[in-house]
């Protein structure tokens, strides 16, 4: 017989994840990018959308330039959800229709309060994250963060454990965001499902294809780099590309 139910299984059941290749990356942003070939306007509006967003982050940075280092983390906390419309986008493609930016749209509504609850808990990390980035970084500096402290702060021999501190700090929650947020709003999206048994399932298709998964975010990281360093242009090409694939990484984890 086998092992009866846990309270979990009984109250939010899992569903089946799957372990996939290392080279399953390249296919998704591939997938992504034939999304986006086949119905572009709602997705280049996506992504002039993503690109305006950026620009108006540079601007409220350019007095007190810290900001533009924490609201780039930010911005990958809160970009899945953001990205929500492209999932739509590609869920209906993949059902045969060719939707608007309207019905990307109407297709939030299925599921408003999980959806909520994620973005509450992001916008929740994300303001701790900045208040603890504000205050590391004023410390360092003995007073507010103004550019010429900045470049003093990231190039000074003196601060190198501090950068190397923040950096891991950093990068260690992104991930750990990552890992509960990889498949996590497409399948609030597609499933109906609630926020515990779909961050959590994110958590088990991350664990299971470790090596895919951490390939997977590096692909992501280095793209949203070099479109922030095109000045946004790039946003409004590289964030329908990883929303559409986002979309596809997750039909291909999750069974």
């Amino acid at each position: 017989m086998g092992q009866p139910p846990t309270f979990l299984d009984r109250h939010f059941p899992m569903p089946t994840v799957q372990r996939v290749a290392l080279s399953r990356p390249a296919y998704w942003l591939r997938a992504g990018l034939d999304d986006l070939f086949a119905n572009p306007l709602p997705g280049l509006a996506y992504g002039l959308l993503f690109s305006i967003g950026g620009d108006l982050i540079l601007l409220a940075s350019l007095h007190e330039p810290y900001l533009f280092m924490t609201a780039l983390s930010v911005f990958f906390l809160l970009a899945p959800l953001l990205a929500a419309g492209l999932y739509e986008l590609s869920r209906l493609r993949a059902a045969g229709a060719k939707p608007t930016f309207i019905d990307s749209l109407a297709g939030l509504g299925r599921n408003p309060a999980a959806l909520t609850l994620y973005g509450v808990i992001m916008a929740v990390v994300a303001v701790l994250w900045e208040q603890v980035t504000a205050v590391s970084f004023a410390l360092v500096a003995n007073q507010d963060v103004g550019l010429s402290q900045l470049i003093h702060i990231l190039t000074a021999g003196e601060h190198r454990a501090f950068m190397a501190t923040w950096l891991i700090l950093g990068a260690s929650l992104a991930l750990l965001v990552f890992a509960f947020s990889v498949v996590s709003v497409p399948m609030i999206l597609d499933r109906d499902a609630d926020f515990i048994t779909a961050m959590a399932t994110s958590l088990r298709a991350f664990s299971l294809n470790l090596e895919a998964m951490v390939l997977w975010a590096g692909m992501i990281v280095l793209l949203v780099f070099m479109s922030f360093a095109s000045l946004m242009v790039g946003l409004v090409f590289a964030m329908p590309i990883l929303g559409h694939a986002t979309w596809h990484a997750y039909r291909e984890l999750v069974k």
